[in-house]
């Protein structure tokens, strides 16, 4: 059985309530590390892609006692993510990363456009991920992230920034059938739908919670406490469960 703790949207700002806030989830990973093959995180590490904010970012995510994949969201800004986070050369190309851990891949798809908050997966992006899948065998898992969902979660906002364009996404999936699932972020609620007649899965935000429509004035809830999601993976079937870090 895999094991992934999935997190997402944590923003870092500087202020040190947020920091504690991601601390205390990166904490709660940390002291079931023995059980935990992967920690994936979707996205919105930073607020507004600043350098201090990435410093900040990768002292504290560097802290995880996992292996930690990252992808970025729409807050955060290619160039800075790829130095602080990837420790790679700047680029403002797509940052699309692959690990084989375990016995499972993992696809870490960048799915931001540069200046919008809205999603999508470039003709090139779909390639190299249909590449990855092709790569290994028939046989092993496959694990796919994003930042934006791919689908609609009747949240009038974020369903207008959502990932668009998403059929040629199913399209690649349909030829491949150890796709097991799909994890997201962005909408800062924990969710569970299907896309492409898989499990699609969005963690809960770290940093704050979104409303539903009939949860009240306002988008933001703040009193809720940071939360994720705990994947079980047993063969080819996947196993989402949600925890607050209070």
């Amino acid at each position: 059985m895999t094991v992934v703790a999935h997190i997402s949207d944590l923003h870092f700002t500087g202020d040190p309530a947020r920091r504690d806030r991601i601390r205390r989830v990166i904490d709660h990973v940390n002291a079931r590390a023995d059980g935990i093959d992967v920690l994936v995180v979707t996205g919105d590490i930073t607020d507004s892609g600043t350098p201090a904010q990435y410093a900040e970012a990768a002292e504290t995510l560097g802290a995880a006692a996992v292996p930690t994949l990252v992808i970025p969201g729409n807050h955060d800004r290619r160039a800075e993510f790829s130095h602080a986070l990837l420790r790679t050369e700047r680029t403002d190309l797509p940052l699309n990363r692959s690990a084989v851990i375990g016995d499972v891949l993992y696809l870490m798809c960048d799915s931001t456009i540069p200046g919008r908050d809205d999603g999508w997966m470039s003709d090139a992006s779909i390639a190299w991920m249909e590449g990855e899948i092709d790569a290994v065998d028939a046989s092993t898992p496959v694990v796919v992230s994003f930042h934006h969902p791919p689908a609609t979660l009747l949240m009038p906002f974020m369903d207008s920034i959502r990932q668009i364009g998403e059929d040629r996404v199913a399209e690649m999936t349909a030829r491949h059938p150890n796709v097991v699932g799909f994890l997201c972020g962005h909408a800062h609620t924990g969710a569970v739908t299907t896309f492409a007649g898989r499990p699609l899965v969005i963690a809960p935000g770290v940093s704050a919670t979104l409303k539903l429509s009939f949860e009240g004035e306002g988008i933001v809830d703040e009193s809720q406490p940071a939360g994720l999601t705990f994947h079980q993976l047993d063969g080819f079937r996947l196993i989402s469960h949600f925890r607050s870090v209070v």
